[in-house]
């Protein structure tokens, strides 16, 4: 019988100019914690991602390869970088994919600049109060106004998960951790990492 862990399934969306702490530090994490993670490249037909600091990534897959099935899914992570959550906030697909996981009370998550996907995702829009979301303080201006705009350094509302940039990235990729499979299994991951930090 498969554990509780290798049973859920994240997807982590990548693309040219993602911010490359934040997408390897989720992807780490969460299959530390013994979770499938797919990295999916969005607006790449093929070969590696070239990340905000010149790194390259090499995808486990591309949106738009009819052998994914996305429903098989219980998680959508949200990377930053400028260049990155531009083209994951304005592609259709990835769109569609965060509002149908949020309405399905899936995990949907995002870090730095790739809270900006959950504006044009439309997420609020079906609500009746406003959800309580963080960002990267550079882009804040383009979310006070739709949302109720914290400064923690992660916010969690209902299947929301939001944080603030690279130096938020463990505390962010250990509470999906938590949500999935436990707060057991988050401590379970965290203790050899020598965090400064308790969950």
């Amino acid at each position: 019988m498969a554990s509780a862990s290798s049973s859920k399934k994240a997807i982590v969306f990548v693309a040219q100019g993602s911010e490359e702490m934040e997408t390897v530090i989720a992807v780490d994490v969460l299959r530390r914690a013994g979770i499938q993670v797919l990295v999916l490249a969005v607006e790449i037909p093929s070969g590696p991602v070239t990340c905000s600091r010149g790194v390259r990534l090499v995808p486990d897959a591309y949106l738009g390869d009819d052998s994914i099935k996305i429903s098989t899914f219980d998680a959508a992570v949200v990377p930053g970088g400028v260049g990155g959550a531009e083209i994951l906030s304005q592609n259709a697909q990835v769109r569609c994919i965060l509002s149908d996981f949020h309405a399905q009370h899936k995990i949907v998550a995002a870090i730095c600049a790739g809270a900006l996907a959950i504006k044009t995702a439309g997420i609020q829009s079906h609500l009746s109060e406003p959800l309580c979301i963080t960002s990267h303080p550079s882009v804040s201006d383009q979310l006070v106004d739709e949302f109720s705009y914290k400064e923690d350094r992660v916010v969690v509302d209902g299947n929301l998960v939001t944080s603030r940039g690279p130096g938020t990235a463990l505390e962010f990729s250990l509470r999906l951790v938590s949500l999935l499979v436990g707060v057991d299994k988050a401590r379970e991951v965290a203790a050899p990492m020598v965090l400064n930090f308790s969950l």
